[in-house]
């Protein structure tokens, strides 16, 4: 990765997103923020300074255009990182068409709409595209139909795209972790049921130094999917 590389991140509020947003930020690189509003524009902006932010709803990926079109963007994207997700458990019998809509464009549908909107930045530079994808991404369990399928949606769009843009030089990568301790894992113990140690499971920095190797590696070499598990 060059010197004073633009990252473009999904997901720095928190958990994993914020782990690789701060490691990026503390060795001086660019970064532009993803954020659902205005208001969380806002927070980023401080707790980033310097950091350039870029608005528009995942759950909406229709209007991501759109929103685009009245910002300032990158010129150059040295790496997209889609760390962002979201989850609602449930049973097949028991998940509603919205449950399904919600999940489905904030994991799969808006990523691949980011991805399509900065690709001649990506291709420029001969960035580097980094989905951080699940264990759920590769084997589906009881209550996790939904989330699982927008993760195994994820792998194939990471596949196609690495085929694709393979000969413009983008690198492209999917990470799998493991259960991490994070907002997201505590909310997914709230919905099993079961009480939430965090102690138990990878930390998020733990995480971060995966993506960033897999970020820094010279030109000669790529990684295309890492699985990462709790150690524990």
């Amino acid at each position: 990765m060059a010197s004073m590389a633009t990252h473009l991140i999904t997901g720095a509020g928190s958990g994993i997103g914020a782990a690789v947003a701060r490691r990026l930020h503390a060795r001086g690189d660019e970064l532009v923020l993803h954020a659902r509003d205005a208001g969380r524009a806002k927070e980023l902006g401080a707790a980033y300074p310097g950091a350039k932010t870029l608005v528009g709803d995942l759950a909406d990926p229709d209007k991501l255009s759109w929103a685009f079109s009245h910002q300032s963007l990158p010129d150059r994207v040295d790496s997209l990182l889609h760390i962002a997700g979201v989850v609602d458990l449930g049973r097949v019998g028991e998940l509603t068409p919205k449950s399904w809509r919600h999940q489905l464009n904030v994991n799969l549908i808006a990523p691949a709409e980011l991805t399509r909107h900065f690709l001649p930045q990506l291709r420029l530079a001969q960035g580097h595209v980094l989905f951080v994808n699940s264990g759920a991404g590769l084997s589906a369990g009881a209550d996790w139909s939904a989330y699982a399928a927008s993760k195994h949606g994820l792998k194939a769009l990471a596949d196609s795209l690495r085929h694709e843009e393979h000969g413009n030089g983008v690198r492209v990568t999917s990470v799998y972790p493991g259960r991490t301790a994070s907002p997201m894992q505590a909310k997914v113990h709230q919905q099993e049921g079961r009480p939430y140690d965090a102690s138990k499971w990878i930390d998020p920095e733990s995480v971060a130094t995966t993506i960033l190797t897999a970020l820094d590696l010279p030109r000669d070499a790529e990684v295309n999917d890492l699985t990462v598990r709790p150690g524990r």
